[in-house]
């Protein structure tokens, strides 16, 4: 089916829109950094129609491939094609379209973000499916703040990412550390629209928003590769 599901729709409906586009109060905070974390989950990680899941593009990305690092190559290619596509059709109308259009790229972009993190994590030999290995897929997302994040959790980082994601943390932390990543992302969402009010212009705006977006993906990816190095499998 390829990288954008069976329709080739980028992910954008109204119940993505009602996560990141919510207005963020003191009371409603709380609430929606643990929908956004799920969602992400849910759509990025999991899949859903017509977004296909972490592990299936991951082996879409295996296939044909002679070994595992020209796969995640090719996975991360198709990815910045994604969120390049996404940035600039909903950039495109600079100010006319963008207080509709910027929550659903801003939301789609993460989303993406996610699926790549954790199709690296498949590949390099990581169970996506264990609540650790996800907690760790989306503080990828947060860059440098992960420590920070682990440390208020009470987890002290001596490594990668991929050493919380290979351990059984208790469910209290892992929890506190996805609602941590959770108002982490929704403060970065906001720096995000700000950059974008600052380069909504029509048409120009659309080739500024596929190049933001296709450099901050890469950078992820880039975090990603680092942080989950290939596992070394002992049979157990």
């Amino acid at each position: 089916m390829g990288i954008f599901g069976k329709d080739g729709r980028y992910p954008n409906d109204a119940t993505d829109l009602a996560v990141v586009g919510e207005p963020v109060t003191s009371d409603s905070t709380a609430r929606t950094a643990t929908r956004l974390i799920e969602r992400l989950m849910d759509v990025g990680i999991d899949g859903r129609a017509p977004f296909d899941s972490a592990r299936k593009v991951a082996a879409a990305a295996a296939q044909g491939q002679p070994d595992a690092e020209r796969a995640l190559d090719s996975l991360v290619r198709s990815h910045l094609r994604l969120a390049a596509a996404g940035g600039f059709v909903t950039s495109f109308g600079g100010f006319v379209t963008l207080p509709i259009a910027l929550p659903a790229n801003v939301f789609g972009f993460y989303v993406v973000a996610t699926r790549l993190v954790a199709g690296i994590a498949s590949i390099r030999g990581y169970d996506i499916t264990k609540p650790e290995v996800r907690s760790a897929v989306l503080l990828a997302l947060v860059g440098a703040d992960a420590d920070d994040l682990l440390r208020k959790a009470g987890y002290v980082s001596t490594g990668p990412l991929a050493s919380m994601a290979v351990q059984r943390l208790p469910g209290p932390a892992l929890m506190a550390v996805n609602k941590g990543i959770g108002f982490r992302l929704l403060t970065q969402v906001g720096k995000k629209s700000m950059t974008r009010l600052g380069k909504a212009v029509p048409l120009v705006g659309g080739f500024v928003g596929a190049g933001v977006d296709t450099f901050l993906l890469k950078r992820i990816a880039d975090h990603a590769r680092r942080e989950f190095p290939p596992r070394v499998r002992t049979g157990s």
